[in-house]
């Protein structure tokens, strides 16, 4: 071989090499936002009240993907690669999760976990029970503000709840003896969890077997973390949720 070719060859390398380079350099900006939504957080807003007063209509905020692993469901268009999950964990009591709904599982809801396989969860007189045990709560100031029960009250109860883990949030009360203050037992299966929403009285939620029920793991795309963005139905920016977390 001459000194002519081996210059030749070298350069072809060499060139190959730089377009391998350029081509991952123009793809990072392309493929950035959908690694980030994909593997990372994606955004998710509040479409509704069912989680007030911990989440209020209108709040944006970004969803942990990896905090439990990953399903077909934490990809854009939920494709079918695999089944079950990988790298997962369950969640814990009361973390507040996003979902996709068994019944129509191209709807995402967010609610807070209060059961998990094999618990015994009821509700009686307003009140969650959990293995027969009644959860502790506090009284609290009212709730004042954007009306969260649809009642056009200035004021709601508001209870502070402490689960048998220590995990401890805020719910609202809107009416007493409300359609779901008093429940049957519900057994939670194998490999699934109970979600209630923290504003018990307007929330659709795993009381109600016909539309939610009990939620696979595999359905659970990720945790609630940063409120990033807030704004009021009436327009009004909301800063002072900028930034908190979700508990």
């Amino acid at each position: 071989m001459t000194l002519v070719q081996e210059t030749g060859r070298r350069s072809r390398r060499w060139g190959k090499i730089l377009l391998i380079v350029a081509a991952v350099v123009l793809a990072i900006p392309i493929l950035s936002p959908v690694v980030f939504r994909s593997l990372l957080f994606q955004p998710f807003s509040i479409p509704a009240r069912s989680m007030a007063p911990t989440l209020l209509e209108g709040d944006y905020l970004f969803v942990s993907k990896f905090a439990y692993g990953y399903t077909h469901y934490s990809f854009p268009f939920s494709p079918r690669l695999f089944s079950g999950r990988i790298f997962g964990s369950d969640p814990a009591r009361g973390d507040v999760v996003v979902f996709r709904l068994p019944k129509d599982d191209r709807v995402d809801y967010i609610k807070r976990v209060v059961g998990l396989p094999g618990d015994r969860i009821q509700v009686r007189d307003g009140q969650l029970t959990i293995n027969g045990a009644t959860v502790a709560r506090e009284r609290l100031p009212d709730f004042v503000g954007e009306d969260p029960c649809g009642n056009d009250k200035p004021t709601t109860r508001r209870w502070r709840e402490t689960l048998p883990n220590g995990v401890s949030y805020e719910t609202l009360d809107c009416i007493d003896n409300g359609f779901y203050d008093n429940t049957s037992i519900y057994t939670v299966p194998a490999g699934h969890f109970f979600m209630l929403g923290d504003n018990g009285d307007n929330s659709t939620d795993s009381r109600v077997m016909s539309a939610v029920g009990y939620i696979p793991l595999e359905n659970i795309i990720g945790r609630a973390g940063l409120i990033f963005y807030s704004r009021s139905p009436t327009g009004t920016v909301r800063t002072e949720r900028i930034g908190s977390r979700v508990h």
